[in-house]
């Protein structure tokens, strides 16, 4: 298989035009505050976690944080070090069926390390997303090149490529708010940018930026949207080995101790009795605890991770929850990534009749401004919004669907430390967004104990909230 071959299918449906394109992209006279790299280092860090997180007929029991400590220079000399991390979700991101768990983390380690040199070795100054963008293609060219060097047998996805990319990116803007003395939030305007948004999406954005679509401060809270893994306990009854480490083992728990009132539940999508089934017992279960604690509304959002077959067998589902529970089908707020990732466009994906029942939202398959236009003609109408994928695409891609009228939520990936503040800053600086995920704390709270101190109410959930007013400070105000 030659290289065009390999770089063409890990980019997925994205054109290899649309590669050159940003290949293309020309830098303007530029301004003092722009930043070139100086020096950049990663390391990383292992966490078991506390009970196995299943989605998506997978299990994920343990994460790899890829840290990056990055130093910077702006154009008028100001020095500055930035900071990211993100786990390396491998299970999520590259879904193998060939290879194993320890083999495509390897995959994420040497694509990591190509990564590391080529943002290090890039001299052209610029703002974060100017650097992001020109980098990209490189990326998944280094991409293209491991898969054929470690003899992969497919392809590494897209999807990994910006997983994996992502605390690059982050570091990136975090030393650029600081050597502007400035929360990244308030540097995505005309006086740092560049280019306009155009550049990036279409030319229906011409004249337009990223900040007018971000709040300049953040929100004090969001709701806490608490995943139910497909294998949690729903009652106290369900626990089979308990952890006893003093957090809550099972929903009814989890409810009462961080007073829930969004829960993200994790459904087969490929058994349709089981997910009606699953669905009803939660509701019941949850509706006698939130009658008990005087709580009149909650809500539900439901995640299939890509595994129903058709846009039929939603219907279906829908209309089963609906006739059992009509007052917990009213509690749905919307459906996440129901089939493939691939966006197939036959007519038995096409999800416009689903879409007029919920929001149907985009996740693995939302990994540029691309695959959210194709998203969009086969019936998705919202998208969430994940640090894993990039600083610079999530702001990007919010100006875009706030432009579309999409909903819109923010999600983490088991989200630890520094990630999870960076994924809070998303939620809390745009203005449709009023949850995010936080499943750190209840898979691999080891992981966020360093951070409780500096963060309070945000590594920890009170009153259903993640506490968001810290994450004004400079850069993305993580150190």
């Amino acid at each position: 298989m030659t290289r065009r071959s390999f770089l063409k299918a890990a980019v997925g449906a994205t054109s290899l035009s649309a590669v050159s394109n940003v290949m293309l992209i020309s830098r303007s006279a530029g301004k003092s505050s722009d930043i070139r790299v100086k020096e950049l280092r990663i390391d990383y860090e292992d966490f078991p976690y506390r009970r196995a997180y299943e989605f998506g007929g997978r299990s994920v029991d343990r994460t790899t944080l890829l840290n990056v400590h990055c130093t910077v220079e702006t154009v008028a000399g100001r020095v500055a070090e930035g900071f990211g991390s993100m786990t390396l979700g491998n299970l999520w991101s590259f879904p193998s069926k060939t290879l194993s768990y320890e083999a495509t983390l390897e995959v994420m380690k040497r694509l990591a390390g190509r990564i590391a040199k080529l943002t290090g070795d890039y001299n052209e100054p610029g703002h974060p997303i100017d650097i992001n963008f020109a980098l990209e293609s490189r990326y998944l060219n280094a991409a293209a090149d491991v898969t054929q060097e470690m003899r992969l047998d497919e392809p590494i996805p897209k999807l990994c490529v910006l997983v994996t990319a992502s605390p690059f990116d982050a570091a990136i803007h975090d030393a650029f708010g600081k050597a502007q003395g400035l929360n990244c939030y308030l540097t995505y305007g005309p006086e740092f940018m560049n280019h306009d948004l155009a550049r990036y999406l279409a030319p229906e954005f011409k004249g337009e930026y990223p900040g007018q679509y971000l709040l300049r401060a953040p929100k004090p809270w969001v709701w806490c949207n608490h995943s139910v893994g497909a294998a949690d306990p729903i009652e106290p009854s369900d626990v089979r080995k308990p952890v006893n480490d003093g957090l809550p083992e099972d929903l009814v728990n989890w409810i009462a101790t961080d007073g829930l009132t969004h829960l993200k539940i994790k459904l087969d999508g490929n058994n349709l009795e089981r997910d009606v089934d699953r669905v009803l017992r939660i509701d019941r279960v949850t509706t006698g605890v939130q009658n008990s604690r005087g709580v009149q509304r909650w809500y539900y959002s439901l995640d299939f991770n890509e595994q129903c077959p058709d846009a039929a067998y939603l219907l279906r589902f829908m209309d089963r929850v609906k006739t059992a529970s009509p007052d917990g089908y009213d509690r749905i707020t919307y459906i996440e990534q129901p089939t493939s990732r691939d966006l197939p466009d036959t007519p038995s994906q096409l999800l416009f009749e689903v879409s007029k029942l919920k929001p149907v939202v985009m996740d693995e398959s939302l990994t540029g401004f691309d695959a959210l236009q194709r998203g969009r003609k086969i019936g998705y109408t919202g998208v969430a919004l994940k640090a894993c994928k990039g600083q610079s695409r999530s702001v990007l891609l919010n100006a875009a669907a706030q432009k579309f009228g999409m909903y819109m939520t923010a999600q983490d990936l088991t989200c630890p430390g520094a990630s999870l503040i960076q994924s809070a800053g998303i939620a809390a600086h745009v203005p449709k967004i009023d949850t995010l995920e936080s499943n750190a704390r209840e898979y691999v709270p080891a992981a966020n104990r360093p951070w409780l101190g500096k963060f309070p109410g945000l590594f920890e959930v009170r009153e259903g909230k993640l506490r968001t007013e810290r994450l004004g400070g400079p850069g993305l105000s993580a150190v």
